[in-house]
């Protein structure tokens, strides 16, 4: 039987299957693996009771009885999934579970390699990668009040060809008071970080990475490692548009009468910082479905108060944000001129 080390290559040219149960899988996994239990959850618990109350052989035992009836649909799933292409085989900690199952592929037929120290391995390697991270490629941040359309300008510039990393849509949140409106941010802090690794490498060297300025904190995940150092460090660019810009956009974002119940929720989470008088004139606002005093509202009274309040940088250029395509086109000029005159390093 075959085995290999960690190395990202396997990723891209095997099927990588887990073995795991689908409780291990949901909260974390390689990416692009498919999951084909050996154990169910339940199972797994009772095997875990008897090797700790019994001992090893039995638990083995117990676990031949439980399974052997699934290789033959476990290896029909896997060879189908495969399509031809070697198999990469992993559990927790490169054990008995991806032995047995590396096994009865070899057994069948196909190419089948068992993941060296399992799930564990690669998530060392994911931890070693954010700490410290080391960009290989400049990092651009666009930094700006909320209702800009940052995001917006980053699908824009992605579909312009440019490389581009979008956390907020890794994480499921937009990073703000109201950021899980029409989202569902059930990710792990482990999947997370899996996702953005897996983002990161398969970004081109050979031009500058461009990503929305963030708080270490996305919703209920952070940013791993230094990563937030290393994006503070990165070309800083300023993004700018009118009050009746932002408040129709955040509009056209958050103006869903779907949203509304989950509106007047988040608004009771920043009574606080708004006061409650102040709070309960929007909430008002909000009931009567009058958007654009409620969005100015939460813009001037909130947002621009705690975001960027204090800007102790200077940005490296200023972008304006009243049309999307021709800001697109800027800072595409401007990172041209920037990196071309040795700029990749400020």
């Amino acid at each position: 039987m075959e085995t290999a080390p960690f190395n990202e290559e396997l990723i891209d040219t095997h099927l990588v299957v887990d073995v795991r149960t689908p409780l291990e899988y949901e909260e974390d996994h390689l990416p692009g693996a498919i999951n084909v239990p050996l154990l169910t959850n339940e199972e797994r618990v009772e095997i875990g009771i008897l090797h700790k109350e019994i001992g090893p052989h039995a638990a083995r035992r117990r676990g031949l009885e439980l399974t052997a009836h699934r290789f033959p649909q476990m290896v029909e799933e896997i060879a189908t999934a495969a399509a031809g292409r070697p198999i990469l085989v992993y559990c927790w900690r490169g054990g008995l579970r991806s032995k047995t199952v590396t096994v009865i592929l070899d057994l069948a037929g196909f190419k089948a390699v068992q993941l060296q120290g399992g799930y564990k391995s690669f998530r060392h390697e994911v931890s070693e990668y954010f700490t410290p991270f080391t960009p290989k490629a400049p990092l651009v941040v666009l930094h700006g009040m909320t209702g800009i359309g940052k995001t917006t300008l980053l699908q824009r510039l992605k579909e312009r060809g440019n490389s581009v990393l979008d956390l907020e849509g890794l994480a499921c949140h937009r990073g703000s008071a109201f950021g899980q409106l029409g989202l569902n941010q059930t990710l792990t802090q482990k999947r997370f970080e899996t996702l953005l690794w897996d983002e990161i490498r398969k970004a081109p060297l050979d031009r500058p990475l461009i990503l929305e300025g963030e708080s270490e904190r996305i919703g209920r995940v952070s940013l791993p490692g230094d990563f937030y150092q290393k994006m503070a460090a990165g070309v800083r660019v300023w993004c700018f548009a009118s009050l009746e810009t932002r408040v129709q956009r955040l509009i056209d974002e958050y103006g869903l009468p779907g949203y509304k119940e989950e509106m007047a929720v988040a608004l009771q989470r920043i009574r606080k910082k708004l006061g409650g008088k102040r709070c309960e004139e929007l909430a008002e606002n909000l009931e009567k479905w009058e958007l654009e005093p409620f969005m100015a509202g939460l813009v001037n009274d909130y947002y621009d108060k705690v975001y960027y309040k204090n800007r102790s940088w200077e940005a490296d250029t200023e972008l304006g944000m009243e049309d999307f395509d021709q800001a697109a086109v800027e800072l595409e000029r401007y990172l041209s001129l920037h990196f071309k005159t040795g700029g990749a390093s400020a």
